[in-house]
C-alpha cells in the first residue's frame, strides 16, 4: 500500500526534484526511515487525468539552518516547542528524486523522460512492491528502460543506485534473476573503471 511520505519543494531539471520528508506533527502518520532510503520508488500525481510521475530516491540532504548559529537564545531548546513550535519544523530532511518515468490514468507504465512535469506541493508516497513490480514489467521480458537515463546524469551515486535498483528487481522478479546478474556485473565493472578514467 502507498504511503505519503513527502511533499516537492523544488526541481532543478524536468526530471530531478527536491522534495521534504513529513516529520512528527505535520501528518498523522509520519515516514520512517526506510521509506525514504535510498534506492526507493515513489509516485507523484500529476493531477487530472494524466496519472503519476515514477521516480527514484537517489539523494538525502539534512537541512539545520541552525548550524553554526553560536548566539544567544531567549529561549532553551525545549521551551521552544512549547513557544514556538515553527522553529523546531525549519529541520527538515530533504530527499532527492529522480523522475524515471509515468503510469498513466489507465495504469500503463512508460519508462524514460516523463512528458510531463509534477507541481510544486504535489504529494511524495513510496510505492509498494505491486506498483514497482507493474512498473517494471515488459512484454515478456523485465523493462528497464530508464537506466541509460540515470547513468548519463554523472553523479557518483548513480551506479550504487542502479546496484540497489537491480538488487530489490531480483528479490521481486526472480525468474529473471539470472539477466539481472548480468546487468550487475557490468555495473560493478562500471564501478571500479569509470573512476579511473575510463569509458562509460
Amino acid at each position: 500500500m502507498p504511503i505519503t511520505i513527502a511533499k516537492l519543494l523544488k526541481s532543478t531539471t524536468h526530471t530531478d526534484y527536491v522534495a521534504q520528508i513529513y516529520g512528527s506533527g505535520e501528518i498523522a502518520d509520519p515516514p520512517a526511515p526506510t521509506d525514504y532510503a535510498f534506492g526507493t520508488f515513489v509516485r507523484v500525481p500529476l493531477g487530472g487525468n494524466y496519472g503519476h510521475l515514477v521516480g527514484v530516491i537517489y539523494d538525502t540532504m539534512l537541512l539545520n539552518p541552525d548550524f553554526g548559529n553560536l548566539g544567544p537564545r531567549l529561549s532553551p531548546a525545549p521551551d521552544l516547542a512549547v513557544f514556538s513550535p515553527d522553529y523546531l519544523a525549519e529541520k527538515v530532511t530533504l530527499v532527492g528524486i529522480m523522475a524515471v518515468g509515468m503510469v498513466n490514468a489507465t495504469g500503463h507504465a512508460t519508462q524514460g523522460v516523463p512528458p510531463f512535469a509534477a507541481a510544486i506541493d504535489a504529494l511524495v508516497e513510496r510505492m509498494d512492491d505491486v506498483q514497482v513490480r507493474a512498473f517494471h514489467r515488459g512484454n515478456p521480458a523485465l523493462h528497464l528502460a530508464y537506466a541509460p537515463l540515470l547513468l548519463r546524469q554523472g553523479s557518483p551515486l548513480i551506479l550504487p543506485l542502479l546496484e540497489a535498483i537491480i538488487g530489490r528487481l531480483t528479490a521481486l522478479f526472480p525468474e529473471h534473476a539470472a539477466l539481472l546478474a548480468v546487468v550487475q556485473d557490468d555495473l560493478k565493472w562500471k564501478a571500479q573503471i569509470v573512476p579511473l578514467g575510463g569509458a562509460q
